[in-house]
């Protein structure tokens, strides 16, 4: 179905005169360099042999931290450019005022339906060998305004943008529903993959996007008759609707509590004063003084009142996702399959329900010992609160905060005494950005180059532009950097791929050199203006991959950089590892290129960049204070890691259940009349908890993350197995220095990452771990996976 021709959230090109632009001599090479301080000219020339950096990088290098911690630098570098043309948002040379939308949106639908008549009218052999290659043009072209507008509406601070980004998104989107009822699209394709001198022509990427492309027309009623495919529209689209109600809709059934305030011994005086009248205590479901509740107040039966008021969703939450359950498992069996787990794992590494349950019970049995090794610590803690009168047997679930958050503030009266210090003045937001680009220099090659914007390039002042460029092919992708909160952004860090690699056909070149355009060269026609690469060995050019990356640190004063704790450096090293998958995974078709791969493959690379973050051979390339350029103090930095994980096991073990939870709830259970999802989450969690649930209690209503994750919420943790694996056998086996050694880089580039979605994931992790056995799958590999378990985390 074209559906998956057009997915939310990913994007990215390029021109010929950029290409170009890319051997003029960069202005801050020169020009800049003479505002830096005496401190950054000491860290220039005492940093430069430790990192290896060549002669060409070492100015590259000081900028890019400088464009972020330097605000004088940037002041400078910004204006750079000002004089020059306007760009258009992200170099799309339709977008340099809001109205631009209607033209780009007019000029696209204009090229995707000549994209649709060819595909029609196909006859010839030739016409179907080109058959998947059209069909991922078309995905593509209707990629380039659903996921920039979808950017656009979320992200610019201009109203007029985001009024302008909706109608086109809407448009479009409209646009590709009604391909999606398009039959001939479907029949065209299936009888192309069904000539074998045409199918023995394509290569394995193309075979690969065919097959995807089939198995989703397939799965969405294409070849059924018309109520019957009608019906799964309007199932889809009460799905949707339901989901949406039900994420919106989440509450407890219980809004409030009340206690009296000489019950709240132990939680902060303040907090409990603003929350008292009268002598009671009033304390809300919803936020986070009933949170503060059960990590801090002693009284064991108002932390159960609280618990039992918190774990317990109200009635019309519950009855709104069992209604999204029971219409996905009549989605599911109207399209022919058994469950809605069995449609959504089709095509996904684990393929079945089957295989991730036993995925998942092989990691609960893996983490089982260290959960009850934590749950014995925390008892020792209980017991030494006890009197004779009321010996504690067991740990109750409303006990669980309230221990493990003595142990850590125990773990933080320690820490503080030693570590006066903040560890924040070691990574400032320039340093850590910084160190990202040594680390993948040394690893594939590949570094950031900051690169002045030309008016309305960006949709934020703040926002940097680096140019990523690789030793051996030169500019291959673009990445936007907007860091900063700002009132109106979404505090949700996130990674957008605003368009992705595909080959530009000599055809789409020709299609633009006879239509009228108002751009210089018809490749640049081709491409909105947006930059692209010459591949010499395919005689073609190459959409560049084009990224936005979003966080929302907040912004320090002018005089100093912004610092961001361990959790920041985590999130950014994390969302490089999607950045790095994108500009990576460069590949011919735009269906398959970076991230767009199955959904439990793709958060490996994220995953495993946050194992880089704090391995010491890495800390080496960017923790040094930003005043007095010391290194991070590791022994500091190693307290405070411990910390943050030592509550992992029980995080880890939550995570278990809520994916045996989405499993169950997906299965046939859910088209029985007399489905009940509370008892369902009773009865997984009475069996597989360490600590059970308290009768009555009914969580489900508020995990939320079923709707957007439906059977697929697995795939967090079983990417969690397979980086940490990748971490240990591959960057860890011959010790620390591992991390930085280019051998380990390019196997697991070749292996992995340019392959973005092109080759089955069971491939790649065989190919990277040398181990053969795991290239088939199946339910037995799924199993090795939850037997290696999650070891490391975070370390």
């Amino acid at each position: 179905m074209l559906k998956r021709l057009a997915r939310t959230k990913q994007p990215p090109w390029i021109c010929q005169p950029c290409l170009q632009r890319l051997q003029r001599p960069r202005r801050f090479n020169s020009t800049f360099v003479a505002t830096a301080t005496a401190r950054d000219t000491a860290h220039v020339e005492s940093n430069n042999a430790l990192y290896g950096l060549s002669a060409s990088g070492k100015t590259d290098d000081d900028a890019l931290r400088k464009v972020f911690d330097n605000a004088s630098f940037w002041d400078n570098f910004k204006c750079a450019s000002q004089n020059e043309k306007p760009a258009g948002i992200i170099g799309n040379k339709y977008l340099t005022h809001p109205e631009g939308f209607v033209d780009f949106v007019t000029v696209t639908i204009k090229r995707c339906n000549g994209v649709v008549q060819k595909v029609s009218a196909a006859e010839s052999i030739d016409d179907f060998k080109n058959m998947v290659k059209d069909l991922d043009k078309l995905s593509d072209l209707l990629c380039r305004v659903i996921d920039l507008a979808d950017f656009v509406r979320g992200t610019h601070p201009d109203r007029r943008f985001q009024i302008m980004a909706v109608k086109a998104y809407h448009t479009v989107f409209q646009y590709m529903n009604e391909l999606n009822t398009t039959p001939v699209l479907y029949d065209q394709l299936k009888k192309a993959s069904e000539m074998p001198e045409v199918y023995e022509t394509w290569n394995e990427e193309e075979r690969i996007v065919a097959r995807i492309l089939i198995e989703d027309f397939s799965r969405f009623g294409i070849g059924l008759d018309d109520k019957t495919r009608q019906r799964l529209v309007d199932l889809s689209g009460e799905i949707a609707e339901v989901g949406n109600q039900f994420v919106e809709g989440m509450a407890p059934e219980t809004l409030e509590l009340k206690f009296k305030s000489t019950k709240l011994k132990g939680l902060d005086p303040k907090l409990a004063k603003a929350l008292t009248k009268w002598g009671e205590t009033s304390i809300s479901t919803m936020h986070q003084e009933s949170q503060a509740v059960l990590r801090f107040v002693e009284n064991a039966e108002v932390r159960r009142e609280t618990y039992q008021a918190v774990r317990t969703a109200s009635k019309p939450s519950i009855a709104r996702l069992e209604k999204m359950l029971k219409l996905r498992a009549e989605l599911a069996q109207t399209s022919g399959y058994e469950t809605f787990a069995h449609m959504t794992l089709e095509n996904k590494m684990a393929r079945t329900p089957e295989a991730v349950n036993t995925f998942l019970k092989a990691l609960y049995e893996d983490s089982r010992p260290a959960v009850l090794a934590d749950l014995d610590e925390l008892m020792e803690l209980k017991k030494g609160d006890a009197h004779p009168s009321n010996f504690p047997d067991r740990i109750n679930a409303w006990d669980r905060f309230y221990y493990t958050q003595k142990m850590l503030a125990t773990m933080e009266g320690h820490y503080k005494q030693r570590t006066p210090d903040s560890l924040s003045a070691y990574f400032s937001v320039g340093t850590v950005l910084q160190g990202i680009s040594r680390l993948f220099d040394r690893l594939y090659g590949v570094r950031f180059v900051p690169k002045e914007t030309q008016p309305g390039e960006v949709w934020e002042d703040g926002v940097r532009r680096l140019d990523v460029i690789s030793d051996t092919e030169g500019h291959i992708a673009v990445l936007y950097c907007d860091l900063y909160s700002r009132p109106g952004k979404t505090p949700n860090p996130a990674h957008f791929t605003l368009r992705c690699s595909r080959e530009i056909l000599p055809s789409e070149v020709e299609e633009m050199a006879h239509m009228q355009h108002n751009f210089s060269s018809p490749i640049e026609a081709a491409t909105d203006g947006m930059p692209v690469s010459w591949n010499p060995k395919r005689n073609s050019y190459f959409q560049l991959p084009t990224i936005a990356l979003i966080c929302d640190f907040s912004k320090a004063p002018q005089s100093r950089p912004t610092l961001l704790n361990i959790h920041d450096v985590r999130t950014l090293f994390h969302e490089m590892g999607h950045a790095l998958h994108s500009i990576l995974g460069r590949t011919a078709l735009q269906n398959v290129s970076g991230t767009r791969c199955a959904t439990d493959i793709a958060e490996l690379p994220s995953v495993l960049m946050e194992h880089f973050a704090f391995c010491p051979h890495v800390l080496g390339l960017y923790a040094r204070h930003w005043e007095t350029d010391a290194p991070v103090p590791t022994a500091a930095l190693q307290a405070r890691l411990a910390i943050d994980n030592r509550n992992q096991y029980a995080e880890l073990e939550s995570q278990i259940l809520l994916c045996m939870l989405d499993q169950a709830y997906h299965s046939s259970i859910a088209a029985d009349p007399n489905f009940n999802s509370t008892k369902v989450y009773q009865d997984i969690y009475s069996k597989y908890a360490s600590v059970p649930e308290p009768a009555g209690t009914a969580w489900q209503g508020f995990f939320g993350h079923l709707f957007g994750y439906g059977a697929t919420y697995y795939s967090y943790l079983f990417d969690r197995a397979l980086a940490a694996k990748i971490w240990k056998d591959v960057f860890q086996h011959n010790g620390q220095q591992g991390s930085l050694d280019r051998e380990n880089g390019e196997l697991y580039k070749n292996e992995v990452l340019r392959w973005g979605g092109g080759r089955d994931g069971w491939q790649c992790l065989a190919g990277v771990l040398k181990d053969e056995k795991l290239a088939e799958g199946g339910q037995e590999a799924m199993q090795e996976v939850g037997r290696w378990g999650i070891k490391e985390v975070g370390k």
